[in-house]
């Protein structure tokens, strides 16, 4: 079994994100704790995160040197203070298309309605709505505010998907593109 998980939006170090999202933390010392002890019951050393942006604010090595697995950031909206920590990183980027268990997965911190190969059963997993926007089709929030802030395995997320309608542009099995050669 793969020990690769995937999360959003721990906005490490942002003190008002607790009275935004309404979490249940009474500052951001206590959050920020929780959100580090839960990232580490369930990601190895040895492990693999996919962090689909949003990581935190100020300065952030403390808490990344603190944190277990090799770590992937998908850029969100407040992720510049990691990107001044980019060395705890193993990738950075905007977008990243991945494949797990030959399940191709699309990771971006905004919802898409379509996707890199979205037509062929491509998941699409993003943050940025803090549980607060339903995917649709095989789209999938993995934000913290969706799981008791902890971070999503893959068997989670495999689950879930499982449970989720087909995404609505899939092509039935065995259609191919018609790309005529003039």
């Amino acid at each position: 079994m793969n020990d690769i998980h995937f999360t959003a939006d721990p906005h490490f170090q942002h003190a008002n994100i607790i009275k935004y999202c309404n979490r249940p933390f009474k500052d951001v010392e206590e959050q920020d704790e929780t959100l580090i002890t839960n990232w580490n019951s369930v990601v190895r050393p040895d492990g693999i995160i996919y962090i689909v942006g949003d990581f935190g604010f100020g300065s952030l090595e403390r808490i990344l040197r603190r944190l277990n697995g090799t770590k992937f950031l998908v850029l969100g909206s407040h992720d510049k203070s990691a990107q001044s920590c980019s060395k705890y990183f193993a990738k950075m980027s905007p977008l990243m298309e991945i494949t797990v268990e030959d399940q191709p997965i699309v990771l971006c911190h905004y919802a898409m309605r379509v996707w890199g190969k979205s037509h062929y059963g491509s998941w699409h997993l993003y943050g940025h709505s803090h549980g607060k926007l339903e995917g649709q089709g095989k789209s999938f929030d993995v934000g913290v505010d969706s799981h008791n802030f902890f971070p999503w395995s893959f068997e989670e997320i495999k689950k879930e998907m499982n449970s989720r309608p087909d995404n609505f542009n899939l092509r039935p099995r065995g259609v191919k593109d018609n790309m005529a050669v003039s």
